[in-house]
């Protein structure tokens, strides 16, 4: 027989079903065709309810007859827990949150469309979620007000040359946008971080995690970790000076030579010893080269003596939080090389700055002008802190924009 359903917003179906079909399946081909979840849909006939259980013909329903779907009481509460403030954020964050856990059909399609708001609605932490909610909401108010910007250029005045510089700028926005979003596409992993080289080394019997930078002209050893190494004793004080490049340093000085162990075999090494806590040991270019290295990224391996010994290259997990955080913290702070060596990582944030180290030599410091503290001010307003200002201007050999860019950038 045939049956014809009128939707809450008024949509007529016709479905062809049979008179001992039951309440339940009826629903089950109305989720089809509507979409509404079974759960959330009411059916009446003859103004009565229709319970799942009971068949058509029984409750007396027959060919041609009309049936009405009515919103049900969990439909609106459901819609209740959906509510959002003017800010984005919800009105009842604990109910939405156990909405979607509820419904995990919905929480895998947000687990792969919107996995951080996933994770907060399965998360603990309310604030958390709110947060999100409210970005989100951010998210959507900018990207409306462009699509306004952008249809209230297409009837701007032609011979407006403020119009047309802002039609020139968006046709710019959007070949960038083109570019990232074929990066995402094609070339994801370079929207990750990028794991430093790192491998286990021992210097003078003690076990080090050697960060591996063929960027850094010498290798260096911080003096904390040349005394616990007990090699400060060979510190040879007359190498003294200043490396000023990315950052400044003093260095103390040099030890000559020290057995250094990768894999099972023995290396001599010579050591540049520098008075900072940003960098423990590095593994400079001057020992690669003595030592005939191979920084093998295919394999994940450093190759020493052209081959003869490979230790591979420590994964993330493996890497010492306090190095990880002292990453972090070179990017305000970072070791001045010099002779000791420019960090080929470094070099990518900052420009470049004279350079000298020599023994017992002066540092040459970036000019400070009359209006240097003009630009600290000018970059104070931008929120940034003093002493961030500061060294960032001394790193930019006081270049205003430049230093900027780097406070911005880090």
């Amino acid at each position: 027989m045939k049956l014809t359903v009128m939707t809450a917003d008024e949509q007529i179906l016709t479905l062809d079903v049979d008179p001992d079909e039951s309440v339940e399946n009826l629903k089950a081909l109305l989720e089809v065709e509507t979409q509404v979840p079974l759960q959330q849909q009411l059916l009446h006939f003859n103004g009565k309810e229709m319970n799942n259980a009971e068949k058509l013909s029984a409750i007396g329903v027959h060919d041609g007859d009309l049936v009405m779907m009515v919103p049900s009481s969990n439909n609106r509460t459901s819609q209740d827990q959906m509510r959002l403030n003017p800010d984005g954020s919800a009105v009842n964050p604990q109910a939405l949150q156990q909405h979607f856990r509820g419904d995990s059909q919905l929480m895998a399609q947000l687990l792969q469309n919107d996995p951080s708001l996933a994770q907060a609605i399965l998360g603990d932490d309310i604030n958390a979620l709110q947060n999100i909610l409210r970005s989100h909401h951010q998210q959507r108010l900018q990207l409306k007000r462009k699509q306004e910007e952008e249809l209230a250029l297409m009837y701007a005045d032609p011979f407006d040359v403020e119009a047309q510089k802002k039609i020139e700028a968006a046709i710019r926005q959007k070949g960038i946008d083109e570019n990232w979003e074929a990066a995402i596409e094609h070339n994801p992993e370079a929207f990750g971080r990028v794991v430093m080289l790192y491998v286990d080394m021992e210097v003078n019997g003690v076990p080090l995690k050697a960060f591996v930078d063929s960027g850094a002209q010498s290798t260096i050893i911080s003096k904390d970790c040349a005394e616990r190494c007990g090699l400060l004793r060979l510190l040879d004080q007359r190498y003294r000076g200043v490396a000023i490049g990315v950052g400044q340093s003093e260095i103390l000085g040099r030890i000559h030579v020290a057995p250094i162990k990768i894999g099972h075999a023995f290396y001599p090494c010579s050591f540049t010893v520098l008075d900072a806590a940003n960098m423990e040991f590095l593994f400079g270019l001057d020992m690669l080269r003595k030592h005939q290295c191979i920084i093998d990224l295919k394999d994940n391996v450093l190759r020493v003596g052209g081959g003869e010994v490979s230790v591979p290259f420590l994964h993330e997990k493996d890497i010492p939080s306090h190095i990880r955080d002292e990453e972090k913290l070179s990017k305000l702070e970072p070791l001045s090389k010099g002779t000791a060596g420019e960090s080929s990582k470094a070099r990518e944030k900052t420009p470049d700055v004279p350079l000298r180290s020599s023994p017992a030599g002066p540092a040459v410091v970036p000019p400070q002008g009359g209006d240097f503290e003009a630009k600290v001010t000018k970059l104070v307003e931008l929120g940034f802190d003093r002493a961030s200002v500061i060294q960032a201007l001394k790193l930019c050999n006081g270049n205003e924009d430049q230093a900027a860019g780097f406070l911005f950038g880090g």
